[in-house]
């Protein structure tokens, strides 16, 4: 079980944090902001505290998505440090990208050149706030097709090249989800070849990105919320009250599965959580998905052309989910369910 970071902040301090953010701001800065005040110092996955971890990215998720993706990624590096490289401690104040994609078109290459020390080239997609931290973490294969090997890399370094080519999304857009390229950069080995897969880690972080999700559908419900709520009782429209109360159902669903799963990973640090993962991943994408609907439906065009922050979420929403990997994920799923023993929603 990988020990906490110290100082592990309240969430209610985080709440306040976010709720003094200069909204004129971008995301690249509020992340920097809240590192500086240590809310990146996050309970690592399998401490006995996951569900707190994910209060926090939801939290975070509520405020904007695009911070949230940044978020996500610099806490999730940390964490992957922490499981892979205990020793190898980022600079305090440094913000860190983690990059893991490997779509076809686009493959970075390392090649040791000793004293643990190695040179990074080729290409790498998808590489959010690749503009604006200070080091990135990613996945990268040596030239015999060996890996993936994780690497970590300072940015401001010759051989990095960051371009916003091919990036042409409304939704997500201040993530910044960028191409690199490198020709012969300086990085280091994180852990051993295939180690960034094989770690118990690897399905906890990605079961977390369900808590991002929850926040975003939670932040557009709350919109509908406020609605009802500044309506006296009588004159509540019966349409957005039906509409309330799907919405609290799959909201109160994917929240009780989050926290199971939570528990769950807590009581089982070092198990395959790919199944619960999976699920979380896939009710959390479908309530959202929902929720979207549902709110729209209820509100009309008002709040996407007169709240700022309701349209905003509404177009990055539906681009985040995209992370998910759709019916590839409930083929997975469903080949874990098929395995003998009781079925996983069995009381």
């Amino acid at each position: 079980m990988t020990r906490n970071p110290p100082g592990c902040r309240p969430l209610a301090s985080l709440q306040a944090a976010l709720a003094g953010l200069d909204r004129a701001a971008t995301p690249a800065v509020w992340l920097q902001q809240l590192v500086r005040q240590g809310f990146d110092q996050l309970p690592m996955p399998g401490s006995g505290t996951t569900l707190q971890r994910w209060q926090a990215l939801s939290a975070v998720a509520g405020y904007d998505l695009s911070l949230v993706k940044l978020y996500e990624g610099h806490t999730d590096a940390l964490a992957v440090m922490a499981e892979l490289a205990p020793f190898a401690r980022p600079l305090p104040g440094c913000t860190l990208g983690m990059w893991a994609a490997e779509p076809p078109d686009g493959r970075a290459v390392v090649e040791a050149t000793g004293d643990d020390i190695a040179r990074l080239s080729g290409a790498k997609r998808w590489c959010s706030g690749a503009g604006h931290v200070s080091h990135g973490l990613l996945t990268a294969w040596f030239p015999d097709g060996r890996g993936p090997q994780l690497v970590r890399l300072a940015m401001d370094q010759p051989g990095v090249t960051v371009s916003d080519a091919g990036w042409h999304a409304v939704g997500m857009a201040a993530s910044a989800s960028v191409d690199m390229a490198f020709d012969d950069a300086r990085c280091e080995p994180i852990g051993a070849t295939g180690a960034y897969l094989d770690r118990p880690g690897f399905w906890h972080g990605g079961a977390g990105i369900a808590a991002c999700w929850h926040g975003g559908a939670t932040a557009l419900a709350d919109t509908l919320h406020r609605a009802l709520l500044q309506a006296p009782p009588s004159g509540r429209n019966a349409h957005r009250l039906a509409a309330m109360g799907k919405v609290g159902v799959a909201l109160q669903s994917t929240a009780a599965l989050l926290r199971e799963t939570a528990h769950w990973i807590d009581e089982h640090p070092t198990s395959d959580a790919s199944a619960m993962a999976l699920r979380v991943r896939l009710a959390a994408e479908n309530s959202a998905k929902q929720v979207l609907d549902e709110v729209g439906r209820a509100l009309g065009a008002t709040p996407f052309c007169r709240d700022a922050r309701f349209a905003q979420m509404a177009a990055d929403l539906p681009v985040f989910l995209r992370q998910s990997h759709a019916e590839r994920d409930f083929v997975a799923l469903g080949e874990k369910l098929v395995l003998p023993g009781s079925p996983s929603w069995a009381l």
